[in-house]
């Protein structure tokens, strides 16, 4: 990328020639252009349909049982749950590695705030890791040196000397399905004693090689929100290759019941979390269309990449190599903050949605005592990352 001062301006009529891309692209020459909306091309009113007249509308139904099946099929792993939404699967998923009140949880500044809010709701500590510039993800050379500066290993477990607490787990995000480093975060927790819970809320149908993300840690957590690749209004999933987190996780958020003809009997505090029927009917139906829309999405990315491959100051963010990306949503990185919301703003008023990567979590008041390293690659992606519109195209 060609860099470029803050104190120089790309001319307008480059962000003209962008918004006007944009809009062939989705072949929309005056309606207003979101960021990512759903597409509704297959089975869903049919399934719909279905669950309405089985009266199963509720969490017990054939369609949760199927799209935990269509789940493990596609991620590869050995078990899948469902539960309504990606931020009650990381919770579940930590509860599953053992996080506990006052553990500190290490993850990235750069990531939406469900990653630190999951960790919060059991009284953890997020602890803020930078992130790689190629991947926007949690960057396996700043954790490292970040274990080394803080970490200490007691009786088999991780604790950092400057606070005392343990450090109970990992939580990489694979931002706008783009894979992070995983397998080398991966490889420096398990040095360090430390579960890995990977949250692949945006990666549904990205790989690192042949292997899909959110089944390199001990768990993964996936959501499909309103907004996602794969929807079904809210919902989420997580995966495992454990068959006993598997039970766990789905006893936990049944809520607790031991299955019984009649009894309301449960044996420990649970959580009302397992996905309602009819958003698991939904759910099925979108993904029968999964490759369409990967398909669909990296034509749509590989648009982008060859126009921007001309426009100067402004980088389109490919896959990392080895890796492929379901292409959520499209980012790319300008050259400054000022530039960055002159884009923001001329596009938005031209009625092609685009918007700002996440305000990093350090910054919010609820985290601003959280301990952190470095944090200055995530600091200048917050200043220059922008998404474009990305949903699947007609």
């Amino acid at each position: 990328m060609q860099k470029t001062s803050s104190s120089t301006k790309l001319p307008s009529t480059t962000f003209s020639e962008i918004a006007a891309f944009v809009r062939e692209l989705y072949a929309s020459p005056e309606a207003f252009i979101p960021l990512h909306a759903p597409v509704f091309l297959g089975n869903e009113k049919k399934y719909l349909a279905e669950t309405i007249d089985s009266t199963f509308v509720s969490s017990v139904g054939a369609f949760v049982n199927r799209f935990e099946e269509m789940m493990a099929d596609i991620t590869g792993a050995r078990y899948a749950v469902a539960v309504v939404n990606g931020t009650a699967a990381l919770h579940v998923a930590l509860k599953m590695v053992g996080v506990s009140q006052n553990d500190e949880v290490l993850s990235q500044a750069l990531t939406f705030v469900a990653t630190a809010n999951a960790i919060s709701y059991e009284k953890a500590i997020p602890h803020f890791i930078d992130v790689d510039a190629d991947t926007l993800g949690l960057s396996p050379r700043a954790l490292l040196h970040r274990l080394e500066a803080v970490a200490e290993l007691r009786n088999g477990a991780c604790y950092n000397r400057e606070t005392g607490r343990r450090i109970a787990a990992c939580v990489p995000m694979h931002t706008f399905g783009l894979p992070a480093r995983i397998e080398e975060i991966v490889a420096i927790c398990e040095r360090y004693h430390i579960p890995v819970v990977e949250d692949a809320a945006e990666s549904l149908g990205s790989y690192v090689g042949e292997r899909h993300t959110g089944t390199f840690g001990r768990v993964g957590t996936f959501s499909f929100n309103g907004n996602k690749t794969v929807t079904c209004g809210g919902g989420g999933a997580l995966v495992t290759n454990d068959e006993q987190v598997a039970k766990r996780a789905k006893h936990l958020t049944t809520p607790a019941k031991p299955p019984h003809r009649w009894e309301y009997v449960h044996d420990q505090i649970g959580y009302n979390y397992r996905l309602p029927n009819l958003n698991a009917a939904l759910a099925c139906a979108q993904l029968e269309q999964l490759e369409h829309y990967l398909a669909n999405k990296r034509a749509t990315a590989q648009r982008y990449a060859e126009f921007f491959r001309d426009v100067a100051d402004i980088e389109w963010i490919g896959e990392p190599e080895n890796t492929r990306s379901n292409y959520w949503l499209n980012a790319i990185r300008l050259a400054a903050r000022d530039e960055r919301d002159r884009f923001l703003t001329y596009t938005n008023d031209a009625g092609v949605m685009t918007r700002p990567i996440w305000k990093l979590l350090n910054d919010l008041p609820m985290f601003r005592d959280c301990p952190r390293g470095d944090l200055s690659v995530a600091r200048r992606l917050e200043d220059t990352i922008v998404n474009l519109p990305s949903s699947v195209r007609p």
